[in-house]
């Protein structure tokens, strides 16, 4: 996202008017969700600065820091596990990318958590593959998330995880404790322990100066407004 990144960290990046963190924590907010874990990296004193305790929306706000050099996804979320499940809970805890915008309701998420079998470690929602990602990541069929080449679809970075599902996590972190949380998916989603949705309502990976004002065109036009 350089240069837009030089100084501001992506969360807070706006699209609106508004920091790409502020959407979700607003969403979350109206979901139900009470304890949100907010995971930093770079500046993460300037999201600290932004968001505040959370009180604004409602929000009980605690911080996981990966201090300046970033633990990926995997690494992020095992450094997390502490504040998402604490005193080993397997209960579910729902996930949401700092850098997408979507309207999918959060509730459903809130609501699945509730009733997700035992057996399942992760609940993803994928997306139609965008332009930069025709490939995919993963098949669904059924409700059960694969790992076939044909039919695949774009994980959205929205999604339920059980604490279980890092129990492997030791054979893929590198000696920074740094991993990618996709050798992980596709290894439960090979066991069966994967479920997943298709959702076909506005998505968007900003992922780089020109998606950030894709977002921002879409914006004004009134795409996406479902996810203020």
């Amino acid at each position: 996202m350089r240069p837009l990144t030089d100084r501001v960290p992506k969360p807070l990046l706006e699209v609106g008017g508004r920091p790409l963190i502020g959407y979700h924590l607003r969403r979350l907010a109206a979901a139900g969700v009470e304890d949100v874990v907010v995971n930093t990296a770079y500046r993460g004193a300037q999201i600290r600065a932004w968001v505040g305790d959370g009180r604004r929306w409602g929000l009980s706000v605690a911080w996981s820091d990966e201090g300046e050099r970033a633990l990926e996804t995997g690494g992020g979320i095992l450094r997390a596990l502490p504040r998402l499940a604490p005193g080993g809970d397997d209960a579910p805890f729902l996930v949401v990318g700092g850098d997408v915008l979507s309207d999918y309701p959060l509730a459903r998420l809130v609501e699945r958590a509730a009733v997700l079998p035992a057996p399942v470690q992760a609940h993803l929602v994928l997306v139609d593959n965008p332009d930069h990602h025709p490939a995919g990541d993963f098949a669904l069929e059924g409700g059960r998330v694969g790992n076939a080449a044909h039919a695949r679809l774009t994980f959205s970075g929205m999604a339920l995880y059980r604490a279980s599902l890092f129990e492997r996590a030791a054979a893929h972190a590198g000696g920074d404790g740094a991993f990618a949380l996709a050798p992980l998916l596709r290894e439960a989603a090979a066991a069966g322990a994967v479920s997943g949705e298709r959702y076909a309502g506005y998505w968007l990976d900003v992922g780089t100066p020109e998606r950030l004002a894709q977002a921002r065109r879409q914006w004004a036009g009134g795409a996406g407004r479902d996810s203020r």
